[in-house]
């Protein structure tokens, strides 16, 4: 599939397709959408609606599919499109096929990098012509169509099916074969083949120096545990390419992983000023700096975040209580309580809100000196925090949250709640070297740091005792009875680990002995819930492969995961 070179090529090329498209108009003035319709109508388009807010927006997309959407970069109540884009994405409201193009007047240099790090699939800068907005939107639905089927195989996780794509695609004569192999590389790392993804991206760079092929690399190599080299890499490509926003974030990484924590909150904190709009990173911010014990700067980074999100619907519970936390720390619980107070203003009616506000108060309550008082907010919290969890809505309260319940627990001597809380965390988080140092820290703060090590030393023996039991049955030929230890394991401690082992034995023994409905489902749960906690991990793509494999050997409709979101952001192709 060759491109056409010229407009009138192009539209010859989509023909009657034009007349099947559906766009979306997003602009706070009637007369800009006005506009905008008269330029798309003279294109072919068939289908046009409007939108004056971000509300007519949401409802919108919730009611059809859009093959185009045209948003103005300024939205109502200074939110902006790139507030918007990142929403769209959070609630998956916006399918890869569809064209997002965002128009603007803005030229500060700040504004530019933050419309183009969020990928949309193009932007227009004002004023322009109706040939201008023909010319790119004709030539991005044609990019559409031609990934059409790939975008379909990455909806439904099917990455194996993406890879065959893929090659296809890179063997036809089209303008976009460098685009197919950035695919082929990102899936490729996704799968955790990372020997392979680096060869793709070694013969990219022989041709063209680009920075998303040094990106890949660099990936590849962390992923091959070279992290000298990947480090390197990282820093090179920031240095030659400054705007290329994502490879700061890869870089901190590294440097955080490799214990360099203040050079990874130095990197992410050159990210923020060079495109200070985009909240998550905000938030990346935030976290390295309090683990880095600067205070000062996460409760500035935070405090951006509240602001940022505190209108849209990426608004967080946790948003709050970060910043409130950072405060005490810091001494500051005057305008901790301050935040405490927004958070349960903001969140009236939310049993998620007013136990976070309980929590934060009975940390507030303890920095005043007054027990009695926090021993109250905490009772109060632990009551409807059961709640919660009889409601089957306890997930929905962060793990950051649960140890700051903890730690409230502890403050005020409840540290039998504190240690069934601790548990819970330490068990399902026993590989993240983050979450344990955050148990740690509530310990040392309240004078208990043995007991914390002590308490985490005897779940890590427990972890490895209840996978072993599932693990040796298994080497012994007893596929059935390792089904049933795994699956135990994973109901009992839903970690990463064991949701992928679970998974993993179940789908084999489906593979072996024929499909099963029953088990079948469970195995899907364990799959789901695994996902939730890192889709992107090679072990969950793995076992996601797996049972996508056994179902079609015997001809079961997959369940989708939407999984195209993990090869969003991180430099990766839109």
């Amino acid at each position: 599939m060759k491109i056409p070179e010229t407009t009138a090529d192009l539209q010859q090329t989509l023909g009657k397709e034009m007349s099947s498209k559906r766009a979306l108009l997003i602009d706070r003035y009637p007369n800009a959408r006005t506009s905008l319709r008269m330029m798309l109508s003279a294109m072919g388009v068939g289908l046009i609606d409007n939108a004056g807010t971000s509300a007519d927006v949401f409802r919108q997309l919730r009611a059809h599919r859009f093959d185009i959407i045209l948003s103005d970069y300024l939205l109502e109540d200074e939110r902006d499109s790139q507030q918007l884009l990142e929403e769209l994405r959070a609630q998956q409201l916006l399918p890869r096929s569809t064209v997002f193009i965002v128009i603007t007047s803005e030229r500060a240099y700040h504004n530019v990098v933050s419309v183009a790090e969020l990928a949309p699939d193009d932007y227009l800068v004002k004023p322009f012509t109706a040939h201008e907005l023909n010319v790119r939107l004709a030539r991005a639905l044609h990019r559409k169509r031609f990934f059409a089927q790939l975008y379909e195989h990455l909806d439904n996780g099917a990455y194996v099916e993406a890879l065959g794509t893929c090659e296809r695609l890179i063997r036809q004569d089209s303008g976009f074969r460098f685009d197919a192999l950035r695919f082929k590389g990102e899936i490729l790392n996704t799968l955790g083949s990372h020997a392979e993804a680096q060869r793709v991206y070694q013969q990219v760079l022989a041709q063209r120096a680009v920075p998303w092929a040094r990106m890949g690399l660099a990936m590849a190599l962390r992923g091959q545990q070279q992290m000298s080299e990947a480090e390197a890499f990282g820093q090179s490509l920031i240095d030659d390419f400054p705007e290329f926003i994502a490879a700061y974030d890869f870089l901190a990484e590294v440097q955080e992983e490799v214990g360099k924590l203040p050079e990874a909150q130095e990197v992410l904190q050159r990210a923020a000023m060079i495109s200070p709009n985009n909240s998550a990173r905000q938030r990346m911010v935030g976290d390295v700096a309090a683990r880095n014990q600067d205070l000062q700067a996460a409760e500035r980074a935070y405090g951006k975040v509240l602001q940022r999100r505190r209108n849209s619907s990426l608004r967080d519970i946790d948003d709050y209580t970060n910043l409130s936390r950072v405060m005490l720390d810091r001494g500051h619980t005057t305008a901790a309580r301050l935040v405490t107070e927004e958070l349960r203003r903001d969140w009236r009616g939310n049993q998620q809100g007013e136990f976070a506000a309980l929590v934060m108060e009975s940390l507030c309550a303890n920095k005043e000196g007054e027990p009695a008082k926090a021993k109250r907010a905490v009772e109060k919290a632990l009551i409807l925090h059961e709640a919660l969890k009889d409601e089957g809505r306890s997930a929905a309260v962060s793990e950051k949250l649960a140890l700051d319940l903890a730690h409230a627990c502890l403050v005020t001597g409840d540290e039998k709640n504190a240690r069934e809380i601790v548990r819970r965390i330490a068990a399902e988080n026993h590989e993240n070297r983050i979450m344990i140092a955050q148990v740690q820290s509530i310990y040392a703060k309240t004078g208990k740091a043995a007991d914390g090590q002590a308490l985490l030393a005897q779940v890590g023996r427990e972890i490895v005792e209840l996978n072993n039991r599932g693990v040796l049955a298994a080497r012994r030929g007893d596929v059935e009875g390792s089904v049933k230890l795994l699956m135990e394991a994973a109901e009992r401690v839903p970690n990463l680990q064991f949701l992928v082992n679970a998974t993993k034995a179940i789908f084999t023994l489906l593979e072996r002995k024929g499909w099963d409905p029953v088990l079948a489902r469970r195995g899907i749960r364990f799959l789901q819930l695994a996902q939730a906690r890192e889709m992107r991990n090679p072990k969950v793509v793995s076992a996601r492969e797996l049972y996508q494999r056994v179902a079609r050997k015997y001809g079961v409709a997959t369940v989708p995961f939407n999984a195209s979101r993990t090869l969003r952001g991180k430099g990766s192709f839109p």
